[in-house]
Formats: C-alpha cells, sequence, structure tokens
C-alpha cells in the first residue's frame, strides 16, 4: 500500500507507472483504492463509476476498470458534504461528520473488494487517501493505516520534496502516528526530486535514522505527469497551456468542476492554447470556443458562475460571435431553466438558467452510467465517450441533437445560428477523429496526435522512469 505524507505527492501516479511496470515484468496486477474523493470519475465496464485515478492505474495493467477497484468513492457537492457511491452506485449524501460514522458499515465493503482482487492477482497495488498523518481522524479510517491494518497490507509511504520539508514530512509522520502504524511502515520513497541526487543521500540517511524506516528510492521529476489524467482538481489551479497556439480555448474553472479531464487531450494540441481561467478573472474576450464543463453541483456553480460575471462575459461572447461547448452539467446550465425538485444535488429548488440554448433540465430518476458511441449529426464524424450524470433535458434545440448514438438515440442541442451546441457525452476530445472536427471547426488544424497512444506511451515512460529509480525487487519481497 502506497501513502503519502499529504495530498498531491504523487500517489496515483506512482502507483500507475508501477501497475505499468509490473505488468511489462508478466505479473497479473491489480490497482486497488479502498476510499476516494473526487470529481473526476470514470464509468466502468461493469456499469459503476470510480475514481478516474484507478480507471488509469487499470489501464496501465492493460485491463478494464471496475468498481472493486474503489468501491467507495465521495463526490463533493458542497463545502462540508459529499455523495457516497458505494461499488459504483449512489447510495445518499453525506455531511463530513456524518460520513464518519457510515466509515466502520463500509469496511466489510471495502474488504470483500479487495479479496476479490487478490484472488484475481499476483499482486495488488493499493493507493492510500490524503495523509497517513490525519491522526485525528484515525480512529474511523478505512483509507490510509485502518484498512492496512484490517487486510495486513504493508506501507510505502510517500514524500513530496518538491514543496518543501520532505525530511519533516517524513519524520513527523514517524511521530504522530500510533507505533502499531508506524511498524506496517517497511520503507519509504522521495518524489519530485530535481537536481543532483547526491545532494540529498544525506537527507535520506537522516529519515531513516529518525525512522528506521529503509530508503527505497528518491524519484526525480517526471516532467511528463502532466499529460496523464489527474485526479485531483487542485491541479487545474496550475492547468492550461503556455501555448501560443492560434486557438484559444477557454474553461471557466467551476468549484465543483467534474470530469476535467475531457480537456486533457486539448492540451497536447500545438495550434490550441487552453486557457482554465480563475475565480476572478474574467473570460478572455480573444476566446474562440468557451467550454462550459462538467459540474457535481450545476445549481450551485450556476450560481458561482453569476457571482464571478462569467454570465456577462459569455454573453458579450456569444453577441460577438463567438463559440460555446457546454459539458453535462455545463450543458444543463446553457438552457433556460435548471430544476432539481428532488434535492438530488443540495437543497431542493430551481435557477434561471445562462439562456443560451432553448432547453430546459430537471434533475431527476437515476443517474446515468455507460459507454457510448455514435457520430455527431453535422459532419457523420464518429465517436467514443460515455455518459454520467442525472438529469433530463428537453427544448427547442433538443430538435437539432449533436449527436446520434449507435442505438439510434440522440443527445445534446444546438443552436439555431449553430455556434452554441450542448452535449452529455464526456471524453468527446479524447477521439482522435472528433478533436480533430472541433478544432477545424475552430479554424484550426491537429498536429496528428494519437491521443490513446501518447497516454500509453507515457505509461511506459512513467514504468521505465520509476524502474530506474525505486528499488522494485525489494518492493515485490516487501509484498505478503
Amino acid at each position: 500500500m502506497f501513502q503519502g505524507t499529504g495530498s498531491d505527492v504523487g500517489k496515483s501516479l506512482i502507483v500507475a507507472g508501477l501497475c505499468r511496470a509490473l505488468t511489462n515484468r508478466g505479473l497479473t496486477v491489480r490497482p486497488f483504492k479502498p476510499q476516494n474523493m473526487s470529481n473526476n470519475a470514470a464509468v466502468t465496464a461493469d456499469g459503476g463509476e470510480i475514481g478516474r485515478a484507478q480507471a488509469l492505474q487499470a489501464r496501465a495493467c492493460r485491463i478494464p476498470a471496475s468498481v472493486d477497484m474503489n468501491p467507495v468513492l465521495l463526490k463533493p457537492q458542497s463545502d462540508i458534504g459529499s455523495q457516497v457511491v458505494v461499488l459504483g452506485q449512489v447510495v445518499g449524501n453525506a455531511t463530513a461528520r456524518d460520513f464518519q460514522g457510515m466509515k466502520t458499515g463500509l469496511l466489510p465493503t471495502i474488504i470483500e473488494s479487495f479479496v476479490r482482487l487478490k484472488d484475481q492477482a499476483d499482486i495488488v497495488l493499493v493507493e492510500g487517501a490524503g495523509s497517513a498523518a490525519e491522526v485525528n481522524l484515525r480512529a474511523n479510517d478505512i483509507a490510509n493505516m485502518g484498512f492496512a491494518r484490517a487486510a495486513d497490507v504493508p506501507v510505502i509511504l510517500i514524500g513530496d520534496i518538491d514543496r518543501g520539508g520532505v525530511i519533516a514530512q517524513i519524520v513527523g509522520t514517524k511521530t504522530v502516528i500510533d507505533p502499531a502504524d508506524s511498524a506496517m511502515i517497511a520503507g519509504f520513497l522521495v518524489n519530485k526530486f530535481r537536481g543532483d541526487p547526491a545532494l540529498f543521500t544525506a537527507g535520506m540517511d537522516i529519515i531513516t535514522g529518525h525512522t528506521d524506516w529503509p530508503a527505497l528510492g528518491l524519484i526525480p521529476y517526471f516532467r511528463e505527469a502532466g499529460w496523464l489524467p489527474a485526479e485531483d482538481a487542485v491541479a487545474l489551479d496550475k492547468r492550461g497551456t503556455d501555448s501560443d497556439g492560434a486557438i484559444t480555448i477557454a474553461v471557466p474553472r467551476l468549484a465543483h468542476i467534474a470530469n476535467f479531464d475531457d480537456l486533457d487531450p486539448l492540451k497536447l494540441e500545438p495550434s490550441v492554447r487552453l486557457v482554465m481561467v480563475q475565480p476572478g478573472e474574467p473570460l478572455p474576450g480573444d476566446a474562440d470556443l468557451v467550454i462550459l464543463p462538467g459540474s457535481k453541483a450545476t445549481l450551485a456553480d450556476l450560481a458561482d458562475f453569476r457571482r464571478n460575471g462569467w454570465d456577462i462575459d459569455l454573453q458579450a461572447h456569444a453577441r460577438r460571435g463567438g463559440k460555446i461547448l457546454g459539458l453535462c452539467g455545463g450543458y444543463q446550465m446553457l438552457g433556460s431553466i435548471v430544476a432539481d425538485p428532488e434535492g438530488i444535488e443540495g437543497p431542493p429548488g430551481s435557477a434561471e438558467g445562462l439562456g443560451l440554448l432553448d432547453i430546459e433540465t430537471v434533475l431527476s430518476g437515476d443517474k446515468t452510467l455507460t459507454e457510448v458511441t455514435g457520430t455527431s449529426n453535422g459532419d457523420g464524424v464518429s465517436f467514443r465517450g460515455y455518459e454520467m450524470h442525472v438529469g433530463r433535458t428537453a427544448g427547442a434545440d433538443c430538435e437539432r441533437p449533436l449527436l446520434r448514438f449507435a442505438d439510434g438515440r440522440m443527445d445534446g442541442a444546438v443552436s439555431a445560428d449553430g455556434r452554441i451546441h450542448g452535449t452529455y457525452v464526456h471524453g468527446l476530445f479524447v477521439d482522435d477523429l472528433q478533436r480533430s472536427a472541433w478544432i477545424g471547426w475552430l479554424g484550426g488544424s491537429t498536429g496528428n496526435i494519437g491521443y490513446e497512444a501518447e497516454i500509453d506511451r507515457v505509461l511506459d515512460a512513467l514504468a521505465a522512469h520509476l524502474s530506474r529509480h525505486i528499488d522494485i525487487e525489494r518492493l515485490i519481497t516487501i509484498a505478503r
């Protein structure tokens, strides 16, 4: 099990890279994360949803993702509460306080999923969540040491030298955790090192001297990590591209942004300048396309959109003849009204939409979780993606659907002037033909990049990188 001294220390990527490295050695590998908190989710082959990181790790193992790989997923809907997903299906909402009381009841389900994966594999690589040193929450923990102790899984602790203070991170963890938890830790890794490794040899020795944990690797910063889908929305605070591409695509950074890896393929295109617009900043006036991304709390993000003045900016963009695309929750916001009579995403209520598409949305019914294929109606270009949403949308602009599914169903809406589009389908830009068609619509050309092949190339490069800097033979020996 790989636990961290904090969030964003590289747990997800290290597990993904090791999944690929061990798979390339001929081992049968499975990824596992007992409890995840992320609004970046993936649809699984068995009809559920899990954290995007575990889907990437499954891909690194060259296997389909399953709900057992992430049996408990929390999808934040407010500052204090989340939607709770168990074995891929929504079971309700809970505040952070209420969820503490639910944890012990979820542990048997988590262990059952872990055992099913263990029975399929030579080795299971388990990812922790947040920090191993959150001792104030240790009593009911199911994400870190609570799981490790229950399942008797040895732990490797990861520290992040890039943020500074890595000696204190790791030694401090040893200082505050319970001695029985400390005994589960079989070694440590220091991640994101820059510079001459010889200069930190003494640092590694100091950590071992204070903790009695052996050093298993000093991992240099992996510069291509940004090409892989991120799990934490905090990554969006430093995302976007520095490209001076001819096409500018602007994306408002919603408070509850979901499935933001929809945007990742655009970062690879040399003709595209992707701008993540942070709260308090205006939408750029020179944008060729504004994308309203998915949202885990559509009504709350719609109110936040207005507080930032983005509604005024978007109306001005539309008046200038600018193009707009709404994805899932962003699609719902573009309509005339969004109603949540059952309180699915928060208190029951409704709100006036942005009024740029003649549609209305009611959030009700079961959650749609399915992979889809088909063609776009305007040009007949094929696509592959997935649906992950609650709600039904109807209206005059739905008479001009954006997409036709392979089973004959229609999806999405297009404005009468053809400049404003909306769809429930995620993953459109992953498809090389679709991405090329969208960039062509904006007057640009693609770099002939095979996105799926590029992800596999980066996973192989990450696996090779970790193999050079981690004592993998010792890791295999530690596993039991």
